[in-house]
């Protein structure tokens, strides 16, 4: 299990690397919540999303013949971008494997940070069993863009900024795919503001991970149909599911009309360029999706910025 004191040496660990990023407010978005609501900008972090977090934390650990070797990872595109980043800055080499349709601005930011990409058809392979083979046939290690109690911790630090520069929060809500972000900031919250209700946020046709949570068993969903691109992870991780159970208080789920009022909502109000992914977690707030939100000290994370302008313009 990932303890607080493995988010703190995290945090130590990323001083100086990762950017501590701003803590935003809007009476606009108070009065269409009904909330005071407190945004962590990881929209502003380096390769514009929080994963370069966890990615640092997980390869500044490796052993320096893992260094040699390089690493191995897959990502549709903001975990992908941080392996790259982190490797460059570690001189470790890294590959990505990537799929055919990942977002363009996604697959230009991993290529100029100096990363191999291998191209795979998500209809003809899981990106899972090719990583098995590469990692086979080249001897790299492999890195998981959640499942791994390193990027949870990194992940963490994430929500150990937002519960030291905001006192006293109700609620924080966190979106989730795998549940490295949630599962580390819900760590966090727990160490730094024990009554503070940890809530995380999915796509409601990506609700693996909430069902997850209300049964108690794991549950997958294959390549849903989300303008969430970033929240098609087919389930919680073998990390992450129990550190959720243990951590998390609720789960929300929204439509993906909401999820694309909040991202319009952030452009147009807060000047704040975000990716669907990104504004899951604001979404549940304008949705009503929140019990006892109402009058409350809510925090939100806001995950990336790694959005196609067409796309964007699209929304």
């Amino acid at each position: 299990m990932v303890s607080y004191d493995d988010v703190e040496a995290a945090a130590a660990r990323l001083e100086g690397v990762a950017h501590h990023t701003p803590v935003m407010t809007s009476r606009q978005a108070d009065e269409a919540t009904g909330a005071e609501v407190f945004f962590k900008c990881e929209n502003l972090q380096r390769t514009g999303a929080f994963k370069l977090r966890g990615a640092y934390n997980a390869l500044s650990q490796f052993y320096e013949e893992q260094k040699e070797r390089g690493v191995l990872t897959y990502s549709s595109g903001n975990h992908a971008q941080a392996v790259a980043l982190a490797g460059r800055l570690l001189d470790i080499a890294a590959t990505i494997i990537m799929p055919s349709d990942a977002p363009a601005v996604k697959r230009a930011g991993t290529e100029g940070y100096g990363a191999e990409i291998v191209e795979y058809d998500r209809a003809e392979t899981t990106r899972e069993a090719l990583a098995e083979r590469l990692s086979e046939e080249r001897g790299l290690p492999v890195l998981p863009p959640y499942d791994h109690p390193h990027v949870v911790a990194g992940q963490g630090t994430t929500g150990k900024e937002l519960c030291e520069d905001v006192p006293s929060l109700d609620t924080l809500l966190v979106c989730c795919g795998g549940g490295g972000l949630l599962s580390g900031c819900a760590i966090a919250a727990k160490a730094l503001q024990p009554d503070c209700r940890v809530v995380g946020v999915e796509p409601r046709r990506a609700d693996d991970a909430a069902r997850s949570f209300r049964t108690g068993e794991l549950h997958y969903v294959e390549d849903p149909d989300t303008i969430a691109d970033g929240a098609r992870t087919p389930s919680l991780g073998e990390v992450t599911f129990p550190l959720v159970q243990k951590h998390v208080d609720a789960f929300a789920t929204v439509s993906e009309e909401a999820i694309a009022g909040a991202t319009r909502f952030l452009c147009e109000r807060l000047k704040l360029v975000i990716e669907p992914t990104g504004a899951l977690a604001f979404a549940a707030l304008l949705e009503e999706a929140v019990s006892r939100a109402k009058g409350a000290r809510v925090g939100v994370t806001i995950s990336g910025g790694n959005v196609d302008l067409a796309r964007l313009g699209s929304l």
